[in-house]
């Protein structure tokens, strides 16, 4: 991840692409009104999309063909969630295959389905189940970041093994060699990430806090009918 241009096997990286397309198009339209009717959000948008495209630019070789890298889909996933992400994640990945030769564009539906969708998906999964545990937020927000990163990798590692089986042991033992190589790098950047993620947030806590209100990361206090202070559930 990247997986760069011209890697993988056309059939591959159209079906790729197709499996993508669904979430990018729902993604516009999450995009789209949320922009339509809260326009005091783009900023923190933008910041969002910032971050992604800063951090998935660091690479570092791993994979031939591929690379690893933080992905920084795990902030905007947390504040906008996966929908969303997935649009500021494919217009990331696009930029950086035109203007840094960073993945391509024949393999872009392969490195939007591990970066912007499961890895989104998955990052706000594990959060929104620690929140409903009543984890700490800089807690989950650590584990969405970390496990949105590394789930990009296992999803590329799948990519890489569906299109070059080991000549041997096929499938499962290309897999377990795409998962080695990427975890002696992947696994110090995801906790890299999920660290400087609760920095982040912890800036974005003191300086935005009513956005951050609105959009369900912190709790919003409401007054009852009895007049003591109540907790709105968080989205």
């Amino acid at each position: 991840m990247h997986i760069a241009e011209g890697f993988l096997p056309p059939a591959h990286a159209v079906a790729w692409g197709v499996a993508s397309a669904p979430f990018v198009v729902h993604g516009v339209r999450s995009l789209t009104r949320e922009v339509r009717e809260h326009p005091e959000s783009t900023l923190l948008l933008g910041a969002s999309g910032a971050f992604t495209f800063v951090l998935s630019a660091l690479k570092l070789p791993s994979v031939t063909g591929s690379c690893s890298h933080p992905t920084g889909t795990g902030l905007g996933a947390i504040l906008f969630r996966p929908p969303i992400m997935a649009v500021l994640g494919t217009i990331t990945l696009l930029f950086q295959a035109l203007l840094l030769a960073h993945g391509g564009l024949t393999t872009l539906g392969a490195n939007v389905f591990s970066m912007a969708i499961v890895g989104p998906w998955a990052g706000y999964a594990i959060y929104k189940l620690l929140r409903r545990y009543d984890v700490p937020l800089m807690v989950a927000v650590f584990f969405g970041a970390f496990l949105a990163d590394l789930s990009t990798y296992c999803v590329t590692s799948v990519q890489l093994a569906l299109a070059f089986p080991d000549p041997s042991s096929g499938f499962l033992g290309a897999l377990g060699k795409f998962g080695s190589i990427f975890a002696v790098t992947q696994i110090p950047l995801a906790v890299s990430e999920g660290l400087l993620t609760v920095l982040v947030m912890r800036l974005l806590v003191q300086s935005s806090k009513g956005e951050l209100t609105r959009l369900g990361v912190l709790l919003a206090k409401k007054r009852s009918g009895t007049g003591t202070e109540t907790e709105a559930v968080a989205r």
